[in-house]
């Protein structure tokens, strides 16, 4: 009997469903366990009461925005974030990304600078920097 691998687990709140349903599948296809959200509310809810290794965070979100989801993390964690949060928008906003990074993120993608192949490499990337 082997060990089972450690799975990582990763969190996408996403408002396009197409794309959301997308990054899961190819995520998943990884192995990756992929949990999703489909507006701000029910990402927040995920993030407080599950762990994850990677979160993938919209911007733009239905009910409550990105970059409020992290203000509420930060203030319920003393300054913390749960995980790693990649902003994954296609606001390249020097300001929006700047203020992402203040509140703890750990990097961002422009989804339409990435097809979707990329946007698994970079997870990948992200990830294996999260072990070292």
């Amino acid at each position: 009997m082997g060990t089972t691998p450690d799975r990582k687990t990763i969190c996408i709140i996403e408002d396009d469903e197409f794309l959301r349903d997308l990054y899961v599948e190819l995520l998943t296809g990884e192995g990756y366990t992929v949990i999703s959200a489909e507006d701000g509310e029910e990402g927040l809810r995920l993030l407080e009461t599950q762990h994850f290794n990677l979160v993938l965070l919209d911007i733009m979100l239905p009910k409550i925005d990105g970059l409020d989801i992290l203000r509420r993390l930060r203030e319920k964690r003393q300054g913390k974030l749960p995980s790693q949060v990649v902003l994954l928008t296609n606001l390249g906003q020097e300001t929006i990304v700047e203020e992402g990074f203040s509140l703890g993120i750990t990097g961002y993608l422009i989804k339409s600078e990435l097809n979707p192949d990329q946007v698994v490499k970079k997870v990948e990337e992200f990830l294996a920097a999260e072990n070292m």
